[in-house]
């Protein structure tokens, strides 16, 4: 077996543990029925994904100065299996809220191995090989408002299905995470198969420190989590409420849900892309233009008026934030050495994921309370805004690492 077979078996992992995050974003308002709750619980689960996602990336970067990155990799993909199967018999929020918690464990457990896993198996290509991985990551939030309305908004009857399987007939969301489950483990064992007879990398096996590794590597880790926490808490808030905020606009609750579908599809490019353009630039400087774009695109996006506008604005929203992703990877696991890599990275990333996660319950809350969705967008991307002056004047000083 070759690298590039299990790599393309890696990008159908990460195309399934994404999947699971995203597609909360499309089915906020069907929870909001099914359980006749409001937007600050619905947004919670949300939450509870991106809870789950950020809760084992340090202890795994721990373990992973114990064991090697494949049993990690295998067990995320049977973790998912696990949480989607637990979501889609849940009979009530809060154990929907644990299926969810499960099915964002497994994705922070891929996310901190397989990131770092893929940048050492292709040492002389790290921006490309990350920006192909990010991009079969991406495909998946392409894809999940599409099999939401396949799931409830066809006239396909599933009746017969979801009999079969004791679900209740009324209730054919459900069916997005019976498939999700079938799929991880199917793909578990596809990554098991062809990880037998890879020569694996072992450029990490001097990474035990994890401490050690974060006293070393710190002024990086705080720039990465300054960047992504700060932006990433205000994108989590705006995703998972984009359905409802282009309705707020007008738009039809069916072209509004698929309008984020949009915003993910132009962020496919952005991945192969930035991590092309990661590679050749100064990163700080890209990195923090990337955050400052967002801020504009967000404003312009609570400006304009009519669906034509909104849209267009919606697909370069999608481009921009999406073009963070590899950069910010990129900048951090070319920069971060061999012995402190994965340690480093792991610090980083669950850090970053526990600054981002509160965004949709603190969107969900806003909008309960009756703040206008335009508001609310406004003064994340504000937020945003102030931490991209600050960055900037600390680059200009020389203060931050490049």
């Amino acid at each position: 077996m070759s690298r590039s077979r299990l790599f393309g078996a890696l990008c159908g992992q990460v195309f399934l543990v994404n999947f699971a995050r995203v597609v909360m974003a499309p089915l906020v308002s069907v929870f909001m029925l099914a359980f006749g709750v409001g937007e600050a619980k619905a947004g919670f689960v949300a939450t509870a994904v991106w809870i789950g996602s950020a809760a084992p990336r340090i202890p795994t970067g721990y373990l992973l100065t114990r064991v090697n990155r494949l049993p990690v990799l295998l067990s995320a993909g049977l973790i998912l299996a696990v949480g989607a199967a637990s979501a889609a018999v849940a009979s009530s929020l809060p154990l929907l809220i644990l299926g969810a918690g499960l099915s964002g464990l497994a994705s922070g457990l891929y996310f901190v191995t397989g990131n770092t896993f893929v940048s050492e198996l292709f040492p002389s290509r790290v921006g490309r090989m990350l920006g192909i991985h990010g991009t079969a990551s991406q495909l998946a939030a392409v894809t999940a408002a599409p099999v939401v309305t396949l799931a409830i908004g066809t006239s396909v009857d599933w009746t017969p299905v979801l009999t079969a399987l004791g679900l209740p007939v009324d209730e054919p969301w459900r069916l997005v995470f019976v498939a999700l489950s079938l799929a991880g483990v199917t793909i578990t064992a596809v990554t098991f198969v062809l990880s037998r007879g890879v020569e694996l990398p072992d450029a990490g096996a001097k990474d035990r420190e994890l401490l050690g590794a974060a006293r070393a590597e710190y002024p990086t880790i705080l720039l990465g989590v300054a960047v992504m926490g700060t932006l990433g808490f205000a994108w989590q808030g705006m995703f998972n409420f984009y359905q409802l905020f282009m309705e707020s606009r007008g738009m039809s609750p069916g072209l509004a849900r698929n309008s984020l579908t949009l915003v993910f599809a132009t962020g496919v490019p952005a991945f192969t892309i930035s991590g092309w353009l990661a590679d050749r630039l100064p990163r700080t400087k890209y990195l923090l233009g990337i955050a400052g774009s967002f801020v504009v695109v967000v404003l312009t996006l609570t400006v304009v008026s009519g669906t034509a506008a909104l849209l267009a604005v919606s697909a370069v929203l999608g481009y921009t934030v999406h073009s963070l992703f590899p950069a910010m990877d990129t900048f951090l696991l070319d920069s971060f050495p061999d012995h402190n890599r994965g340690s480093a990275y792991a610090v980083y990333s669950g850090t970053m994921m526990v600054a981002q996660a509160p965004g949709s319950w603190v969107m969900g809350s806003l909008a309960e309370a009756g703040v206008p969705y335009v508001t609310a967008y406004r003064g994340l991307a504000l937020l945003v805004g102030v931490m991209v002056v600050g960055m900037f004047a600390l680059e200009r000083t020389g203060r931050l690492p490049n």
